[in-house]
């Protein structure tokens, strides 16, 4: 069996570094905040470039402290894309904005530019582009229509740990930039976690009050707040883990481009690209494939595990349908949604395995 990832094979490379920092948060008894996660912060913060990082409980709240800071909330709109994890777009109903969404590049799935500021009003807040599946959105080209506006940008870089657009971190373009840290992320917790990265140091205060019930200092709330904190367990286990994210990163780049050759010599699917001047960290290696019902059931024949990102927009989601949107709104992001499938993609997998996927896809799928 291929499994679609290998969390277990991730541990034992690293389980003499991880048990030994979980032990020592067990040792100091700071199980919530404390140092480790004050370490992390300042270590994930020089990683991507900033000079602010606000580790939180998860990449959703991540995003609604983001937005919040920025003053989002009833009454305003927030642009971004429906092409992505339902939780971008929870973020912004939970200030109690409204989200307004624009399609997709038809290549990298990622937020159209030319599509933008037709979407833009007086009530615009924020906007935030999504780094679907380890590629940046076009930040010079969505950064100069928002500069031209007054609008700031959240960037959504929950699957782009340390994406690069032209040389510049995912995260270090917007005001802020949010992460998840969820098991499967590139730079993943053992458990749940997210944090966000800014140089804005008001924007950083704010959300370090807005994660610990709206506290200035103890029992002194000045804003109404959340219980968003990370565990110290995860914030050590994290410090780990973004030691080797790099070496993670070329070994998902090197799988990856393997898969391209292959891919291209079959001409069975369409791979995804990478887009000039910007470096793909391969969250997940998402293809386009006319048959998908086909690709899937040989993937599972040959006892190899797939992924779907994404098979419903938001948009058309029903949890969403008080947005007002229809079948036809959205056509690029509606089309991807038909036939994109995720292969099997992880640092620790062999050549042999990934050669083993592109040989079980035999000629079920064709170029979309």
């Amino acid at each position: 069996m291929i499994p679609f990832l290998d969390l277990r094979a991730q541990y034992a490379s690293i389980k003499e570094e991880i048990d030994a920092a979980v032990l020592r948060v067990l040792a100091s008894a700071e199980y919530v905040l404390g140092d480790e996660v004050a370490e992390l912060e300042r270590e994930f913060s020089a990683y991507c470039g900033v000079r602010h990082a606000v580790a939180v409980n998860t990449g959703t709240s991540a995003l609604h402290l983001a937005l919040l800071a920025l003053g989002a909330g009833p009454g305003d709109e927030v642009i971004t894309v429906p092409f992505t994890f339902v939780a971008t777009v929870s973020a912004i109903v939970y200030t109690g904005a409204l989200p307004v969404f624009v399609d997709v590049e038809p290549m990298t799935l990622t937020m159209d530019a030319t599509k933008l500021e037709a979407a833009i009003t007086p009530r615009t807040k924020a906007i935030v582009p999504v780094h679907l599946y380890g590629q940046m959105a076009d930040m010079d080209a969505i950064r100069a229509i928002a500069d031209r506006h007054g609008i700031s940008i959240v960037e959504d870089a929950c699957q782009a740990h340390g994406a690069e657009y032209r040389g510049r971190r995912a995260g270090s373009i917007g005001v802020s930039g949010c992460f998840s840290f969820y098991p499967g992320k590139n730079l993943g917790a053992c458990g749940e976690g997210g944090i966000v990265v800014t140089s804005d140091e008001g924007q950083a205060r704010t959300m370090r009050m807005l994660r610990d019930w709206g506290q200035e200092s103890r029992y002194h709330h000045v804003l109404k707040g959340f219980n968003y904190r990370m565990d110290g367990i995860q914030g050590a286990i994290l410090r780990v883990k973004l030691r080797h994210l790099d070496a993670w990163t070329r070994a998902r780049r090197a799988r990856a481009a393997l898969y391209s050759s292959l891919l291209r010599e079959a001409n069975s699917v369409r791979a995804p690209i990478e887009a000039a001047g910007r470096s793909h960290v391969y969250h997940v290696y998402a293809v386009r494939c006319r048959d998908r019902e086909g690709l899937k059931r040989a993937l599972s024949t040959q006892d190899i595990q797939y992924g779907l990102h994404y098979p419903i927009p938001v948009h058309l989601q029903k949890a969403h349908a008080d947005l007002g949107y229809a079948e036809g709104d959205f056509p690029r992001s509606e089309a991807a949604a038909c036939c994109v499938l995720s292969l099997p993609i992880y640092p620790e997998m062999t050549t042999g395995q990934v050669e083993q996927v592109v040989s079980a896809m035999e000629q079920k799928a064709y170029v979309h």
